[in-house]
């Protein structure tokens, strides 16, 4: 009876030992798949981000320069820092004890830096960035750096470019399209996918910790989803046709601020709508821009406790233009540069979401339309966005 015992035993615990091995196995072939995955989706970015005007950055998990790429558009050259310590040695900002402090709790950073290069060049450049960075996390959910974007103020302004025309364009169009709904999207897929079936199939073999960390990438393939959605998005105003009619701001403005209130029929907010406006444009379009003002005024109000909203007339240099002011938030007029870029943000996602290209979009609408637009702002006193049109 010991020796059927024992030989019981002995055959559970050779299952046992293949079951751990056939796991391990498992999760090794999990992971060299997620890895060859993440590189894939990393290569597709920085080649993406190659083609826009931006700098490339990237640290360790000791905050060492690994990577400094400059804009593609430059010919200058640029000192070496790679393996240096980033940021408060070679950058300065407003509040460079507060900037170090995100980089060592590992949060995002979005800062206004100054790079001088005086001890690294011969040139002695000084360069105004606008620095923008998320933390990296390793296959086990381990920090390993931050990575991120920054463009020059100077550079940031739109240059004066020959028109071009749709036609032209819509070849390039397409192949964009393409390239960020397909090539973009089927790595962030993959991801997801594997980090659910972890999550579903082997989430109770894991501590809390554990199923945070998976938690934490199903969110960021959600909002990678969501910006490819918004960059699309922008992409078609550009070759959308143009057709102008006869639009009444006035009662445009009047369907948009009562769909806000049915979203959120908890809120009291105060908004003046100015009666008798009405423009010659694309009524689509300008739907489309009025939403993002509007709800951009809506959202960033939300802290008020007498918010007030209001769509006016107003004039600049003689011709007609109107105005979208609130009480909100407001911004750092600093930074206004900064609003019309895409994925540009001046407020935290976790105080307001958002993927950062509703103003961008605005703007090409403005644009398109022969106008321009601009804004300004106070910290916590509001803002005021004012456009005009062409005719």
């Amino acid at each position: 009876m010991t020796l059927v015992l024992l030989t019981v035993l002995a055959l559970l615990a050779m299952l046992a030992a293949a079951a751990a091995v056939a796991w391990a196995l498992h999760l090794q072939r999990a992971q060299r798949e997620l890895q060859n995955d993440l590189q894939s989706s990393r290569a597709q970015a920085q080649a993406l981000a190659g083609t826009l005007d931006v700098w490339q950055w990237r640290t360790d998990s000791q905050h060492r320069l690994a990577l400094l790429r400059p804009p593609t558009s430059t010919s200058a050259h640029w000192p070496a820092l790679e393996g240096k310590p980033l940021l408060w040695e070679h950058f300065q900002s407003d509040d460079n004890a507060a900037l170090r402090a995100r980089v060592h709790s590992h949060a995002t950073i979005d800062a206004l830096v100054v790079w001088h290069t005086a001890s690294t060049a011969s040139t002695g450049e000084r360069h105004e960035l606008v620095l923008r960075g998320a933390p990296l996390l390793d296959m086990v959910g381990r920090f390993a750096g931050h990575t991120g974007t920054a463009r020059e103020l100077a550079t940031m302004a739109p240059a004066a470019a020959a028109p071009v025309s749709i036609e032209d364009d819509s070849g390039d169009h397409e192949s964009f399209s393409y390239t960020v709904s397909h090539d973009l999207r089927a790595p962030i897929r993959v991801v997801e996918g594997f980090t659910k079936i972890v999550k579903e199939d082997y989430g109770r073999l894991l501590d809390r910790i554990g199923n945070d960390h998976l938690d934490r990438v199903l969110g960021a393939a959600a909002r990678m989803n969501s910006m490819i959605d918004s960059l699309l998005a922008l992409s078609q105003l550009s070759s959308r046709p143009l057709t102008r009619q006869p639009v009444n701001l006035t009662q445009l403005v009047g369907y948009i601020v009562d769909d806000l209130r049915r979203q959120s029929p908890e809120r009291q907010v105060e908004v003046f709508i100015e009666p008798g406006m009405q423009v010659q444009g694309d009524a689509t379009l300008l739907r489309v821009a009025l939403e993002n003002l509007l709800g951009n005024a809506w959202k960033y109000t939300g802290k008020c406790r007498e918010p007030r909203i209001r769509f006016e007339r107003t004039e600049h240099e003689g011709r007609p233009a109107f105005s979208v002011r609130d009480n909100g938030a407001g911004f750092d007029m600093r930074f206004a540069d900064r609003l019309f870029g895409v994925f540009q943000r001046l407020h935290s996602a976790n105080d307001f979401q958002g993927t950062g290209v509703g103003l961008a979009s605005v703007r090409r609408i403005i644009r398109r339309h022969g106008g321009d637009i601009w804004a300004e702002g106070e910290v916590d006193r509001g803002a005021r966005f004012v456009f005009w049109l062409g005719q």
